[in-house]
């Protein structure tokens, strides 16, 4: 039996987008104007911006952060957790 080819080509490459062509909002960046030495446990209002509305860190592919950094944030905000300082 012959395999069944697929005559339409507009199908092709859509990967689950819609078909109106709209695309993602992406979420925003925030700011990095700080120094290393302001990332502390104590300092949450920073450690704030870095956290969704549940609570889960933001990874470095919104945070913009090198991968040092991004581990002493990780690290700061898990500290200020453990502490009661930020939920």
């Amino acid at each position: 039996m012959p395999r069944k080819t697929n005559t339409d080509k507009e199908k092709r490459g859509s990967r689950g987008r819609s078909s109106t062509g709209e695309t993602r909002t992406p979420r925003p960046k925030p700011k990095i104007d700080f120094t290393v030495d302001a990332l502390d446990f104590k300092n949450t209002n920073l450690l704030k911006q870095f956290v969704t509305d549940q609570g889960r860190i933001l990874p470095r592919k919104y945070t913009g952060l090198p991968a040092h950094y991004q581990r002493q944030l990780n690290r700061s905000i898990k500290r200020a957790r453990q502490m009661l300082l930020m939920k």
